[in-house]
This record gives structure tokens, sequence and C-alpha cells, in this order.
């Protein structure tokens, strides 16, 4: 029950973050708003860290086993926070919450079979049956707003 509760809280502040971040770039920019997301991610990240037991201290040995792809996070974090702000008053939120939710879904089934060599074919169906759900529902919406 926990998980479920968490799961929900996650996904509706995914969407008011969004919802604020487009009214920010709004009034300021996608950039600026961008970089105040950020500002703010990392304020808060600190806060966590400094009332959490974890240490700050990560040792050199630690940082060498990690790949330098790792890295790319943040600059991915980035092109998906803007290109989110950017898009959030061009599609209905609806539709975007599924491209970001069908773009992740396959996004791990890749990564799983980079990492793990781990390709399920049931996922790979659920995904396009997905897809091809979301492609008909907005084909449908076309019709409906074109002959309105």
């Amino acid at each position: 029950m926990l998980s479920v509760s968490i799961s929900l809280l996650a996904g509706i502040s995914i969407v008011i973050a969004r919802i604020i971040n487009t009214n920010l770039a709004k009034k300021i920019g996608v950039f600026e708003g961008t970089l105040i997301n950020y500002i703010v991610g990392l304020l808060f990240s600190f806060l966590f860290l400094l009332f959490s037991k974890d240490s700050l201290y990560v040792s050199r040995e630690i940082l060498n086993l990690i790949p330098w792809w790792a890295y790319l996070g943040g600059v991915v974090g980035i092109a998906v926070v803007m290109l989110s702000t950017y898009m959030t008053p061009k599609i209905p939120s609806f539709y975007l919450t599924l491209l970001i939710f069908i773009g992740q879904f396959f996004l791990g089934i890749i990564i799983d079979y980079v990492s793990l060599d781990l390709l399920s074919a049931g996922k790979i169906i659920g995904g396009i049956l997905v897809l091809i759900g979301l492609t008909y529902n907005l084909t449908l919406d076309k019709k409906i707003v074109l002959t309105s």
C-alpha cells in the first residue's frame, strides 16, 4: 500500500511540476525556467542530504567504477525538462503523459537489453499496443476537431 501511495504521489508531483515549469517558462523563458528548476532541485537535494545519515564522501575507487555515460543523466534530464516545458502548452496533458510513459517504457526495454541481455516479448508487444492505442485515439481526436 505504501508503494502504491508513493507512486501516485510521484505521478501527481510530475504533473504539477510540469504545470509550474510551463507557467514559469511563459514568464521568463524555457532555458531560464529549466535553470530555476535545476537550482531548486539542487537546493532540495542538498537539504535532504544534510538531514540524512548518508555521507557526501565518495572515494576515487568508486568514482572510477562509474561508466562515463552515467554522467550524461544530467544532460538528458535537462533535455527532458526543456522539451516537456516547451511541449506542455502545445499537447494535451493526457497525451504528453502517455508519450513520456511510452518513451520511458521503450528506453527501459533497451536498457534491459543492453545491460542485462534481457528482451521481453510481452513488454514489447504491450508497448506497441499502447502506442497503437495512442495513435488511434489521436486520429479520432483530429477527426472530431476537423469536423467541429
